[in-house]
Formats: structure tokens, sequence, C-alpha cells
């Protein structure tokens, strides 16, 4: 997906080039602040992140996508209802609890949003809510709304990385994407780690230009840049109950060419899809399968997300073993239970560029073995370490490349084709989210 294969030594490295893409298009500025609280359903101290997104004007060319999960937190609720108002001024954004379900989730996200109103001198329905983090806990509203004068006392145009550090959860690192577009541009950030596959994860992104581009445009230009980017991704196959990506434009530049902001649009999400994954909880190896020749892209899309989505072979991944058998049942289970009849017989794959099955068998031998295992170390991004106290944790905070676990089903049925990302199943991940809320 990624447009490039960045490479970095260190954490100073990562951040430089990120600070090197984060420009705020014209029209933007951005704040932050932080608080104490503690949670009502499980005291002891906490610490929550808030992050303001403003327009100097509001626009009315937005758009947004949300989850499909049929619990949707009460931001969405909001968010859904924000689709039809004329004018949008503004994103409220907080991590540790995502407002799910909670008591009275609909009536604190409008208290959050009418205060954050009132200090930029907007409607509260010009003010988008959105919340990640624990499930089920309700906001300290009070508290939230007491930091919310600091968050606007530091907004300031130049940089969105502030944005992108703050929004983060169990991250290991920010995430920022640009394109240039003509005579202006558009910058993305992304919050994700785990509960992703987006079906539109904890997932949040914000795509932010200067280019005019009207309301009807925008949307159906993320409709399509969302089903080919981060619909196509899973960390864990849980869809989260607060997926929101998010287009505002500041109309401050005319849209010369349509269609290059369009191949813009696409080029951020598709690459802020990739960062998503490769900082997905615990995930040491990203991979990429690439489905060709099937029947329909349905067929194909399906495919790709049962390899990815498929645990034994996610931890045969892990654990740099090439057991490709598991490959070949994740495909052979799918089908059975989902597309009985298709023929298979002209099904070929390869791991690496190396042929690992065709006409119905394995293509395997010692030295096919060696490259395989070979390719998977190359794409690790780093080596497994021993337990701390117990506890697993990644000893990085950067991306150190952008390779990836590379996959080719050819179907031989068709001429659909679909390219999904998914990230292996690590001692990492379980140990993260068994000691999620402690």
């Amino acid at each position: 997906m990624s447009s490039t294969n960045l490479v970095f030594q260190n954490r100073d490295t990562h951040r430089a080039w990120l600070a090197s893409q984060a420009a705020l298009p014209a029209g933007f500025r951005v704040g932050c602040a932080r608080f104490d609280f503690t949670p009502r359903e499980a005291p002891k101290p906490a610490r929550m992140t808030l992050t303001l997104i403003a327009l100097e004007q509001p626009t009315p060319d937005f758009a947004a996508m949300f989850t499909r999960n049929a619990f949707p937190g009460a931001p969405i609720v909001v968010g859904r209802a924000r689709l039809g108002e004329p004018t949008l001024g503004a994103i409220i954004v907080n991590n540790k609890i995502s407002n799910v379900c909670a008591p009275g989730g609909v009536e604190a996200a409008e208290r959050i949003c009418a205060a954050t109103a009132q200090l930029l001198g907007l409607t509260p329905a010009q003010v988008l809510p959105c919340s990640t983090g624990v499930i089920g806990w309700t906001l300290p509203v009070d508290a939230l709304i007491a930091a919310l004068p600091q968050a606007a006392g530091a907004l300031v145009t130049g940089s969105v990385l502030p944005a992108a550090e703050s929004i983060v959860t169990t991250d290991l690192y920010p995430k920022v994407r640009r394109a240039s577009v003509g005579r202006g541009g558009i910058v993305g950030i992304a919050k994700g780690a785990g509960m992703i596959e987006p079906n539109l994860a904890t997932m949040l992104v914000y795509l932010l230009t200067d280019v005019r581009v009207p309301r009807r445009e925008l949307r159906a230009m993320l409709a399509r840049a969302v089903e080919e980017s981060f619909n196509t991704i899973s960390v864990d196959s849980d869809t989260s109950t607060s997926d929101t990506v998010v287009a505002l434009s500041s109309g401050r530049v005319p849209c010369d060419d349509p269609a290059d902001f369009e191949r813009g649009l696409h080029q951020v999400c598709r690459d802020l899809a990739e960062d998503v994954v490769r900082n997905g909880e615990g995930v040491r190896h990203v991979m990429r399968v690439a489905v060709q020749n099937a029947a329909s892209s349905a067929l194909a899309h399906a495919l790709g997300k049962a390899v990815v989505n498929a645990p034994l072979f996610k931890c045969a991944v892990a654990g740099n073993d090439p057991n490709v058998g598991r490959l070949v049942q994740a495909i052979g289970k799918h089908v059975g239970a989902h597309a009985p009849g298709t023929d298979l017989s002209r099904l070929r794959a390869r791991m690496g560029g190396v042929e690992i099955f065709a006409r119905g068998v394995f293509q395997l031998d010692p030295a096919k073995e060696a490259a395989l295992v070979a390719h998977l170390r190359g794409a690790e991004l780093y080596a497994s370490v021993p337990p701390k106290n117990g506890v697993f944790a990644a000893p990085i905070d950067f991306p150190p490349h952008e390779r990836c676990v590379e996959l080719e089903i050819e179907v031989g049925n068709g001429t659909a084709s679909a390219t999904v990302i998914g990230g292996d199943l690590t001692h990492e991940y379980v140990s993260e989210n068994a000691d999620y809320r402690s």
C-alpha cells in the first residue's frame, strides 16, 4: 500500500520525518490539554488527553464515515447527526474512555460539544465529538469541560504533530501522512493499534486539506478512499464501536484538478491504513496479501481477510515459521464455508515471490523453506524479547522499516483483485490486551 519504503534508524529520525510531513494546511489550528481524573468504574488515578482541531472559519465541505458496529459509541450517534448540518467548525477528541453504551453518553457528548462551541464562538452543532479508549466507562464530563479552555488556549497553526501525538492510546508512535495537491495539500493523522478490522478500529482518522472540494464530491471521494484503504486492513478482526474517519476542507485553495486531489486522498488513506497495522498492538510483522484473478472483488477481499485473520497462520508468521499449510487451510476454510463450488484447481500461492502451492499440491523443498524463513526475518519489525515482570512489551517506539511479508494468491477463475494488510499474532498482543484496563 505504502508509496514509499522508508527506513528509520531510531526514534529521533522517525520523529524528524513526522515533523517534516506535519505542516497544517491553511485554515486549521490544533490544541491539546491533559488532566488527571479517577474513573468511576475503576477508582485509581488516570490521565486523559484532549485534542482540539479547529477551522478558522466553519466549513460546509466536510465528510465522515463511521463504524458499522451495531453498538456504536455516543460520539458516533452524534456524529451521524452532524452530517446533516450546514457547516462544521471543530472536532474535539478525548482518549482513555470511548463513551460507548455508558449511561447518559449522548448527553455527555453534547455537553462537551456545547462547552467547546462556547469557547470557539460556534454553535454546538458545529462541533464533532470523538472518544477512544475503554468501552463501557463513563466520561468525567465536569473535569473534561474544565480542561477545555487549556486546549482552546493552546490552539496553534503550523504543525499537526501535537494532535497526532495526543490522540493515541496504546499506539507506540504517532502517525502522520501527507500529499501535495496543486497549490494545496492533504495532511492526515490516525490513531489505532488494537480492536481493528474497520468495517465502514478503535481507529480515529482525521484528514485535513486546504483544497476546496464541495461537500458532495468530498463525501463520495472519502467513501471510495476508505473502501480501498481502511476497509482492507485488520489487526485482530474486531470492529471497534468508535471507528471514525473525517475529512475537512478549509477551502483556502482552488481545486484545479479533482482527479489529482482524489489520488492524493487515496494515497494518504492507504499510507495511514498501513501505518495503523504496522503500529498494531504487538505486531512484529505486517502481512500484505495480494489476491488476483478471483471471480469477484468480494471474494478477493474476503480471501485476503481470511488469511490475515487466521490465528494459526498469524502465530506462525510471528515465529518466523513458514508453516504455509496454515495459509492454505485458511483459504480452503473460507471457500468451503462461504463460496462452496469455487474451482480452486488453478490456485497458485507465493510468499516473498517463492511459489509454495500450485495445481492442488505444495511446491516446497529445503531451499524454498530457507528462503521463506529469510523473507519472514527480513520483514520482522523487532525480535521477540523475554517478558519483564511477566509482561511482554515492544522494545521500540518507532517503525524501523516498511517491509511486509508479501503473499500472492492467484485464484485463477476471474479477473478481480484486492490487496489486504494485516498483522501477526504475538505474545505482546496477548499481554497488552490481557492487562488493558489494569
